[in-house]
């Protein structure tokens, strides 16, 4: 719609749209435009006759719109951001803050693997099934245009199914236990999420949308209380390991296995020695070694009527004798 005497700048500067033009710039279609003119997102288009038409501003703010909608914010959201920036309070803080936190939640870098090295690492096997459920569950992401090759955005994730896989773990008891697990964490980053928003993020983010310096503030918290949640649960995870484990081997060892000084056999019981028989051992070993000493006395006393019970009596030696 721009007049041949228009120099090219003039052209940019003044560029139109009809709704058509506009939903093929954009990417976004007719129906989603009018949409959101009717809830607001949009500014009201110029009238000229019996078109409607739309200008540059129109374009820049669905784009803004769909990075908004890329970053998870709702329509009602976005027209709360959208009415800020149009007052003029802006939104570099609120899309910091946003940027922040899709930013990543690990130093783990995300590599790529082919088919062929999958089977390999997997027992040579190809296993199409087993595939697409590691795909289901993002352990591997399809590359377009490259069929024998897949991203893994987490190689971690991926080595410990193979360490699993190479010590008998069938692949789909894997892919359950990642799902019931994957359920679990999401709790617990569900409840961490709650607990710091109640008691830190709360006095930031308590109006909205929050102004740039206090979602300045909330990045720069969330930068330093990002790696917590790892930190406190790789604490509790082997806190709670070492608990479990030793208790599920002493389960499977037998009740009267003691494992260990901290997890003692339920049927030990103390046993009082005469006063006399304790000073006598102060005596020879000291007061400090005087428990090493009873036990040691003790455990060479059972191994030698052990040893008593194995070995044949005198009578039966000589009996053996005068058969030969």
């Amino acid at each position: 719609m721009s007049g041949p005497g228009q120099s090219a700048a003039d052209r940019q500067a003044a560029a139109e749209y009809r709704i058509e033009d506009l939903a093929h710039a954009s990417g976004a279609t007719v129906r989603t435009i009018r949409a959101y003119q009717d809830r607001g997102l949009l500014p009201t288009p110029e009238r000229r006759g019996r078109a409607n038409v739309y200008r540059d501003t129109h374009l820049a703010r669905l784009r803004q719109i769909a990075d908004l909608l890329d970053r998870g914010y709702t329509l009602a959201s976005i027209k709360e951001l959208l009415e800020a920036w149009d007052t003029g309070r802006g939104l570099g803080g609120v899309l910091g803050l946003v940027a922040e936190v899709h930013g990543p939640w690990t130093d783990e870098q995300a590599d790529r693997i082919t088919r062929d090295e999958l089977n390999i690492k997997f027992g040579g096997t190809p296993d199409d099934e087993a595939v697409a459920e590691a795909v289901d569950l993002g352990v591997l992401e399809p590359i377009p245009g490259r069929d024998d090759e897949f991203l893994v955005p987490s190689p971690q994730e991926l080595a410990v199914a193979v360490e699993l896989h190479a010590a008998g773990v069938p692949l789909s008891a894997i892919s359950g236990h990642l799902r019931e697990l994957r359920g679990q964490v999401e709790q617990i980053a569900s409840r961490f999420l709650e607990f710091t928003t109640e008691h830190v993020f709360a006095r930031y983010l308590g109006h909205r949308p929050p102004t740039d310096s206090d979602a300045a503030e909330a990045a720069a918290m969330v930068r330093r209380l990002r790696p917590l949640a790892q930190q406190t649960v790789d604490a509790e995870l082997a806190r709670a390991m070492r608990t479990f484990a030793t208790r599920h081997l002493h389960h499977h060892l037998g009740a009267d296995t003691p494992l260990s000084t901290e997890f003692p056999s339920p049927t030990t019981r103390g046993v009082e020695l005469p006063p006399g028989t304790i000073r006598a051992v102060q005596q020879l070993v000291g007061t400090e070694n005087v428990s090493a000493f009873i036990a040691a006395a003790a455990e060479r006393e059972v191994q030698s009527r052990t040893l008593d019970a194995l070995a044949p009596s005198p009578n039966k030696v000589q009996q053996i004798d005068q058969s030969d």
